[in-house]
């Protein structure tokens, strides 16, 4: 198996275990606070699409957010509380099948040699080097989804 179909294969692992722990939630439970400091899931999800955006741009392709919806979900931003302005949980799934589809068709297209290119000018890490850190931030994420959807209301174990 190639660098990219493996990639392709994480992320395709990552979007699946998204999906099962946010099904049958709600917007509003995707805004339940912890007891203690932390985000809500409306943020983590958006956080993760953020960087799955990032994913994108390194890969020149176009991101599922737009630039006015990002700030909210970067690292140090303020906490989401209910009522505050974020996106709803389906419009951060939309955007995160949108960046599924667009991952998937972008890493089909990839060249070794693309991979192995700097990213910047005088950058010592490859693309490939910051699309594996950024997969592990994910899978980072992806962990805190679990307790958030108990944190919902739901009393089961969807992996």
């Amino acid at each position: 198996m190639s660098i990219t179909e493996q990639l392709a294969q994480v992320y395709e692992r990552s979007y699946r275990v998204i999906l099962m722990q946010t099904a049958g939630l709600t917007h509003a439970d995707s805004l339940r606070l912890l007891p203690f400091r932390g985000n809500c899931m409306n943020w983590v999800l958006g956080h993760i699409v953020l960087h799955r955006d990032k994913v994108l741009e390194l890969l020149e392709e176009a991101p599922a957010l737009q630039p006015g919806e990002r700030a909210r979900y970067e690292r140090e931003s303020d906490p989401i509380m209910e009522g505050d302005p974020a996106l709803t949980l389906q419009e951060l799934l939309a955007a995160l099948e949108q960046t599924q589809v667009r991952l998937t068709a972008a890493l089909q297209a990839l060249s070794p040699a693309y991979l192995e290119a700097g990213v910047g000018e005088g950058s010592q890490q490859t693309r490939l080097e910051r699309i594996q850190f950024l997969q592990w931030h994910e899978t980072y994420h992806l962990g805190q989804l679990e307790i958030l959807r108990q944190l919902a209301g739901k009393d089961d174990a969807v992996i």
